[in-house]
């Protein structure tokens, strides 16, 4: 099965933090990246582009599309990077999420697993079933 872990935190500002921290960090990021290749759930992750990069599509129940820039929504919290991991159950994905080098620091992880990733096949009702939040 195929988890999602999403890291929530808020936007680093590159040039207040020192370039030894700024290492030190990306440090810690890659000796996880690499746990999770050697045992075998690394499946895709990254880090993304800071905020002012973002461009949302919005869809209104009763309007036309609308795009804007950035996502301004009203949080400091904000979608930063993600991982998509491969791991036999959850409890094995939350395993995996408490060793990533984010502790005192003030971010979450939000672990969810990828619809249709088990092995199962998923119709389309069963999709939406899932997709709302009523499982299977």
């Amino acid at each position: 099965m195929h988890y999602m872990l999403l890291l929530m935190g808020e936007e680093v500002d590159w040039e207040e933090i020192s370039p030894e921290e700024a290492q030190a960090s990306l440090d810690a990021m890659g000796g996880f990246n690499d746990q999770l290749k050697e045992a075998g759930a690394f499946v895709t992750g990254g880090g993304l582009e800071s905020r002012s990069t973002a461009t949302v599509v919005r869809f209104p129940v009763d309007g036309e599309q609308t795009v804007t820039d950035g996502p301004f929504i009203e949080t400091k919290e904000q979608l930063m990077g993600f991982w998509i991991i491969e791991c036999a159950n959850l409890d094995e994905a939350l395993d995996w999420a408490k060793k990533t080098p984010l502790q005192n620091s003030g971010s979450s992880l939000e672990v969810r697993p990828l619809i249709g990733t088990g092995g199962e096949e998923i119709d389309g009702e069963e999709l939406i079933r899932r997709s709302s939040g009523q499982g299977s």
